[in-house]
């Protein structure tokens, strides 16, 4: 199985669209004013109008109440909601959309109980827990935390970069890796250099 990459966080159009081009299978908007990759309505249409074909948009919030992600949805064409609070799997459902929930894990968090939870998700993120922020932190978690097998996909992210990008999928083979830190100069702020490794890495690691 060939593991997907999305790259998480965008706040420019040219970064986006250069990662399109390397191959990502998805790009991810934040939709969480407290985050520094926070982007605007106007911000997102103009990145998602740059996107060449197939490549998926996924909005991520926090904890957003249900006027701010129908304001997105209605005014954009996303193709996935990425919930990175507390929302229950009744919350998640709420939309009839495609939808992944991230999960901070922690040595007690039961993922086999979560992937019954949130049954009918496009997949689980795992992610570093902090008590603070919420993703995006570089930081990883102990990988054997996730279990060998789940019924539903499992997203792996939390301190991936180029560097471990091999060595996350011989370890963990998930269903896909998403980068966020691991690929900027600073907070929103993309490097080319880093996506392009990144992307030559899980291109590497798949095939071997």
């Amino acid at each position: 199985m060939r593991t997907r990459v999305k790259i998480c966080g965008f706040t420019t159009v040219n970064e986006a669209v250069h990662a399109a081009n390397l191959g990502v299978d998805a790009i991810g908007l934040v939709f969480y004013p407290p985050s520094p990759r926070n982007v605007s309505i106007s911000q997102a249409a103009k990145i998602i109008a740059a996107l060449p074909a197939f490549t998926s948009v996924v909005a991520l919030f926090v904890d957003a109440d249900t006027t701010q992600i129908q304001q997105v949805l209605q005014q954009l064409p996303i193709d996935c909601l990425q919930f990175h609070g507390n929302e229950t799997p009744a919350a998640c459902r709420l939309y009839n959309k495609a939808y992944v929930k991230a999960v901070p894990m922690r040595k007690n968090t039961d993922v086999k109980q979560l992937t019954l939870d949130y049954y009918d998700a496009a997949g689980l993120l795992l992610d570093a827990y902090h008590p603070q922020a919420k993703g995006g932190t570089g930081e990883c978690f102990d990988w054997k935390l996730i279990p060998k097998q789940s019924s539903v996909p499992i997203i792996l992210a939390g301190g991936l970069n180029p560097e471990n990008a091999q060595q996350a999928i011989m370890q963990v083979n998930p269903y896909a890796l998403d980068v966020s830190s691991g690929v900027e100069i600073k907070q929103g702020i993309k490097e080319i250099s880093k996506m392009t490794a990144f992307i030559r890495e899980v291109n590497q690691g798949n095939y071997k």
